[in-house]
């Protein structure tokens, strides 16, 4: 049983004593719970633990992912700091940012704002959250099929938004949005690499890599993994802790495996996978010859500097660390008013927010991301993006990852 809740409670329960587990239900799997009366009805009858066998939904996986949102949400700063309303601007910048960068990044946004309010005759409105509070709000938008109501710039982490043809594929393919970055930082524009979008329609600002925490005290005689194949061998079996928590890093992951090894990698994913913990979670998993510890998470790169002691080390994959973009879009129709925001967020002053205080490497091309030459990322390309429905893929891989750990 976790601290916040057992499955066997009432639905009710949970919900009064967890601020935001409603929500949470209704975005994964329960809709029927935005609708008072049914909600009122079936919370306190059925357990939660009896509402997922009903949907034939795996439990303890949904308890996992309800325990990290609930750690996450616990954990995170003031999420109303800096927070504006919008609608009533000329131009509107919504979206999601990294939490560990979110704030330094709003207060230099607010800088830039206040030095150049006079040097611009229109009103901007931001609205930029913690990228663990997920897209609701702006996939609702998205859902009106109506251009007028999408904000004129949208910043986001992870393919599940963008690269859904049923939510903002309706727009990309109509010409909606343009932005493009032809100058691009050498790490990420290469002969193993290029993240520029030939179509002009994306922009990616910097990354979230995922890495590897290994805990040798939980090896019991196994090599240290190396590469993602290690990852998803059978000696790793029920050995690893995959990011489930963070959606964007866990979509990032599977698209990626996915492209490399079929589903077959997905189906060894859920074999190697042990339990889902928040990074920072994971980092103090590190007792001594404790199995319910794993050998090895896949945490996001910034989460290494919290490591301590010598029993915990991180490995960058040899054959690359995966990738999670922190996406950009703008409208064609109010380009020529957002480009200094376009501008301002991939500027140097923003890329070393990026690359030094949060460890998530920079696209702009003035800065050192302190990287040596074996940092490589994985990338699935944009020719595997433009030939592939993402949206409809992750939503496949989803199903076989959990039917594959319910086996």
């Amino acid at each position: 049983m976790n601290k916040y809740f057992s499955v066997d409670d009432k639905i009710f329960d949970i919900v009064q004593k967890n601020s935001g587990v409603k929500d949470f239900l209704i975005s994964n799997g329960f809709e029927q719970f935005s609708n008072s009366d049914i909600f009122e009805k079936m919370s306190k009858n059925v357990s939660l633990a009896m509402a997922l066998k009903m949907k034939k939904m795996n439990v303890e996986l949904f308890e996992e992912k309800l325990v990290s949102f609930l750690d996450s949400r616990n954990s995170r700063v003031d999420i109303n700091l800096f927070k504006k309303n919008v609608g009533n601007f000329d131009i509107n910048v919504e979206g999601v940012l990294p939490c560990p960068i979110r704030i330094p990044l709003l207060e230099k946004f607010e800088e830039w704002l206040d030095e150049n309010k006079a040097k611009y005759n229109y009103t901007i409105g931001h609205d930029l959250k913690s990228a663990n509070l997920g897209l609701d709000s702006i996939i609702e938008k998205v859902k009106m099929g109506d251009e007028n109501k999408l904000p004129d710039v949208l910043m986001s982490a992870g393919f599940d938004l963008f690269f859904d043809k049923k939510l903002m594929g309706q727009f990309l393919d109509n010409d909606v949005f343009e932005v493009s970055n032809d100058e691009m930082n050498s790490d990420f524009c290469n002969d193993k690499i290029d993240l520029r979008d030939p179509d002009k329609k994306y922009l990616i600002t910097g990354v979230v890599p995922a890495v590897f925490l290994v805990n040798k005290n939980e090896l019991k005689g196994r090599k240290i993994p190396k590469t993602w194949d290690d990852i998803l061998s059978e000696e790793f079996e029920d050995s690893v802790a995959v990011p489930m928590g963070d959606l964007d890093l866990f979509n990032a992951l599977v698209v990626n495996l996915y492209k490399d090894y079929g589903m077959d990698g997905i189906k060894r994913l859920a074999r190697s996978y042990m339990k889902n913990l928040h990074p920072a979670q994971m980092v103090k998993a590190k007792g001594k010859n404790n199995s319910n510890n794993p050998a090895v998470s896949i945490i996001p790169y910034f989460f290494t500097q919290m490591i301590q002691g010598d029993e915990q080390i991180a490995v960058w994959p040899e054959d690359g660390a995966i990738i999670s973009p922190i996406f950009m879009v703008a409208k064609k129709s109010s380009r020529e008013m957002s480009q200094p925001i376009i501008d301002f967020f991939n500027s140097e002053e923003v890329g070393r927010v990026f690359s030094a205080n949060g460890k998530f490497p920079s696209t702009n091309k003035m800065i050192d991301n302190g990287l040596s030459e074996e940092q490589n990322f994985k990338w699935v390309g944009w020719d595997f993006i433009r030939s592939n429905d993402i949206g409809a893929l992750i939503e496949e891989i989803e199903k076989v990852f959990n039917e594959s750990i319910a086996n």
